[in-house]
C-alpha cells in the first residue's frame, strides 16, 4: 500500500496537512488534516507500509489494544482510499 505520488504531508505550524501538489492539485482542491497518529501512520505508507504493518506500529507505539489498532488503521486507510489517496 502506498501513497499516490502528488500528494504531500506538511507540518505547518503545529498542524499536521496534507496536500495535492502538481497535476494532482488539478483533480484534488483541498487539504487533509492529519493528528499525530495519522501523520505517524502517514509517513509509514509512504515507505509502501501494509496494514499489518500500520497495526503493528501502532501497538508498539501507543498503548491501545489489537482491536482499536485495527479499527483505527481501517478508518484511516478508509479515508484515503475514498478520497483517491492511496494507489
Amino acid at each position: 500500500m502506498k501513497v499516490r505520488s502528488g500528494f504531500k504531508l506538511m507540518k505547518v505550524g503545529v498542524q499536521n496537512l496534507v496536500v495535492a501538489v502538481d497535476e494532482r492539485a488539478e483533480e484534488f482542491n483541498g487539504m487533509v488534516r492529519l493528528n499525530s497518529t495519522g501523520a505517524f501512520l502517514w509517513e509509514l505508507l509512504e515507505r509502501g507500509a501494509e496494514k499489518e504493518e500500520l497495526v503493528a506500529a501502532l501497538l508498539s507505539e501507543y498503548e491501545i489494544d489489537k482491536e482499536t489498532a485495527e479499527t483505527d488503521v481501517d478508518r484511516f486507510l478508509s479515508i484515503l482510499t475514498d478520497n483517491g489517496i492511496l494507489e
